[in-house]
Order: structure tokens, then sequence, then C-alpha cells
């Protein structure tokens, strides 16, 4: 059975939801995922941990949040990737990342090597 796009992006957030709690230790609180052409885009909402809230609202806590969760990101890319390749079916070809520790907010831009929203 074919899916839909709304269906299809429920199951990326679905994903992305599990891959933070298994990997970083600690779920958003909200996770939405849009199919835009070629792109996947996800954002998530809640994502800092008690701890990081607290070092966020001290002098160069933010840059030490941005640098230890990027870092994390990097060396878990190959996984993300396979993440969104098996739920798509599409091919990923690039992963663009940001997380605001002021707002608690991260955004995953995934790039595909097809417009899966023609697909869908």
């Amino acid at each position: 059975m074919k899916k839909s796009k709304g269906q299809l992006e429920a199951e990326i957030s679905t994903a992305v939801t599990k891959f933070e709690k298994e990997y970083i230790g600690r779920g958003p609180k909200e996770s939405k995922s849009f199919i835009l052409e070629d792109m996947v885009i996800i954002k998530l909402k809640g994502v800092l941990t008690p701890a990081e809230e607290k070092l966020a609202s001290e002098e160069g806590g933010s840059q030490l949040i941005k640098q230890m969760r990027m870092r994390l990101i990097d060396s878990s890319q190959h996984l993300l990737g396979e993440m969104i390749e098996t739920t798509t079916g599409s091919k990923v070809t690039g992963l663009l990342t940001d997380i605001n520790p002021k707002t608690g907010e991260r955004v995953f831009v995934f790039t595909l090597f097809e417009n899966l929203e023609r697909k869908l």
C-alpha cells in the first residue's frame, strides 16, 4: 500500500525522535517533518536536557552546547542518513543541521537524490 505524504512525514518524525532518545539520551518534546521536493525538513522543539538549559543561560554556554551537539551529529551522520533512506526509500545526498540553545529548537535538512514529493 502506498503511503501518503502525511503518513511518511509522521514516520520520519517518529524515527528522528527515536534516534534522539537512543543516541542523544533525550527525545524532543515536539517533532514535525516536512517533505518539500528533494528535501526532508525536520523541526524539533524541546531538545535540551535540564543541564543544557541551565548552561545555555550562562556566558559561553550556548556555544558549548552547539559545539557538543554538532560533534554528536557529525559522528552519527551515517546513522541519520540510513534512517531517512530506509524510511523514505530515497538516497540522502546531504545533511544540514543547527540547534538554537536559547529556544531549545533543532532543525535537520536532508537533501535527497530525487524529488520525493513528486514520487508521492
